[in-house]
């Protein structure tokens, strides 16, 4: 074995350490549950509205932007979400989420390109939404591990960012901004 490939091991080992360390230093939902306003997930996101967003690759990168479409509604503790999302590449995809609220501020959901059930935790002004999604890329579908924190700032506005990862390494980094207060309820397309 050459010294080279003996430094190559060790950048490889140092950096999969990092990441670990990283990953196990993650805030918790609880640090957040005295903090105003109570983020309702079925008030807010209940009727239409839009977001927008980006995806950053692991350089922080742009690589996409993107509008949403929400349309929402609820039925005592069930809830459906359909998303439709429109990149501006061009393409547009779709998900409908079918939600449940289950008491003490936890969550469940399921998608059609989500892997088994997502669970979520509110507290105070902040929710967290922890599942795997389907990603497929060119001929081969992926699953990713979505880490999805977000933050009510007032009545309006809510900031989503998600961190995707594979292997415990994180590849992406989505950010959301979504206003209710806006009178604009459909993306114009292309995002420009």
């Amino acid at each position: 074995m050459t010294v080279l490939n003996i430094k190559k091991i060790g950048k490889t080992i140092t950096y999969l350490l990092v990441s670990i360390l990283l990953i196990s230093c993650s805030t918790d939902i609880s640090t957040y549950k005295n903090k105003a306003p109570t983020f309702d997930i079925k008030q807010y996101f209940n009727g239409e509205m839009i977001a927008w967003g980006m995806i950053q690759d692991y350089s922080s990168k742009v690589t996409r932007r993107f509008c949403v479409e929400l349309a929402a509604n609820w039925q005592q503790e069930q809830g459906t979400l359909a998303e439709t999302f429109y990149f501006d590449d061009g393409e547009i995809s779709y998900r409908t989420w079918n939600l449940t609220k289950q008491g003490a501020g936890k969550y469940s959901g399921t998608a059609e390109d989500v892997v088994g059930v997502a669970s979520g935790q509110q507290s105070g002004f902040a929710f967290q939404w922890q599942y795997t999604l389907s990603v497929p890329i060119d001929d081969t579908v992926y699953q990713f591990e979505m880490d999805d924190w977000m933050y009510q700032i007032d009545q309006y506005r809510v900031f989503n960012r998600t961190s995707m990862s594979k292997l415990g390494i994180k590849v992406a980094e989505i950010t959301l901004f979504f206003d209710k207060g806006q009178q604009q309820k459909q993306c114009q397309t292309p995002v420009s």
